[in-house]
């Protein structure tokens, strides 16, 4: 349930239309980085990698002369910088790009090496599809079967002008009936929320649940509660308790279907909370105005 002002209240009527039947629900994940040691660890940097149902998320905290290598990556991939001063150079098919902080960015696939030239958060995004990643993350366990619940992974369209590095700057004004910051490609929807001040109105929060995808939550600033409640069925040995978890930063929520969700800032500061989708969200994808790229890649 969407508060009326909330631009999200205009998709209620088509999800209240869907009829899902469910025989089995999957579990919720957090991760919280900060209680993890980081898988990768060197000179230049830190490391920790998260998976879920259809993605795999990466965290890295680095300084310059950091580099990242995917010899042979399968398909598109995201490059989130969530601080002003970093920069980093990417190279696909040998040529080079420099892209700058406070940015999200669009990777082809194929082999590319990353190298940071300028330090800070470097947040990147794959798909199931890199095995390798997936197998190594922190919670692999949690999802080594496949959740039914969820369609197999498909990719969307490819760009029309050709592929190549695509970059967007973050520094996007609010507006008036558009809900967030939402960018997409073939492989990924990323929701970066504009910053919050305070914890969020407790009057004012918006319990929802999706059919057939995950959400994947990145905590960058702040502190969050995220609430989860899950649909009495016929089959009590379904029944799950309802889930109140803290997470600060950074953290990652994984948060599956059909559960009823809402996140809560708790900071008294900044909160910053980043949704992320793979594939694209369709219903986000045909609001007018929404998605900030949406020219740039076609519609299925």
């Amino acid at each position: 349930m969407y508060d009326k002002v909330d631009p999200r209240a205009a998709l209620m009527a088509a999800e209240a239309a869907k009829v899902a039947v469910f025989t089995s629900y999957r579990p919720s994940d957090y991760v919280r980085f900060y209680e993890r040691k980081p898988q990768i660890v060197d000179a230049t940097g830190r490391t920790w990698l998260a998976r879920g149902n259809s993605a795999v998320i990466s965290y890295s905290e680095v300084t310059a002369g950091a580099s990242f290598s995917r010899p042979d990556q399968i398909d598109e991939w995201v490059i989130l910088l969530p601080d002003a001063d970093t920069r980093l150079e990417v190279t696909v098919a040998g040529e080079t790009t420099v892209i700058t902080g406070h940015s999200i960015n669009f990777i082809p696939a194929g082999a590319s090496t990353t190298r940071v030239l300028a330090g800070g958060r470097v947040v990147r995004m794959f798909t199931n599809r890199s095995t390798d990643l997936a197998e190594c993350s922190l919670n692999a366990g949690t999802f080594s079967t496949p959740n039914p619940n969820i369609p197999p992974f498909v990719a969307w369209p490819e760009p029309t002008d050709g592929w190549r590095v695509r970059s967007y700057s973050l520094d996007v004004a609010p507006q008036p009936g558009r809900f967030g910051r939402i960018w997409r490609c073939t492989t990924f929807m990323i929701n970066v929320f504009d910053p919050t001040h305070g914890p969020r109105d407790v009057t004012k929060l918006s319990p929802h649940h999706h059919n057939e995808f995950e959400q994947f939550s990145l905590a960058l600033q702040g502190s969050f509660i995220h609430h989860l409640r899950w649909a009495w069925t016929q089959d009590m040995t379904m029944w799950k308790p309802d889930e109140h978890e803290f997470c600060g930063t950074p953290s990652l929520a994984i948060i599956p279907p059909p559960a009823i969700h809402t996140t809560r800032a708790l900071d008294p500061g900044t909160n910053l909370l980043v949704d992320i989708f793979a594939p694209p969200r369709m219903d986000f994808t045909k609001m007018d105005g929404w998605v900030l790229n949406n020219a740039d890649y076609p519609i299925p």
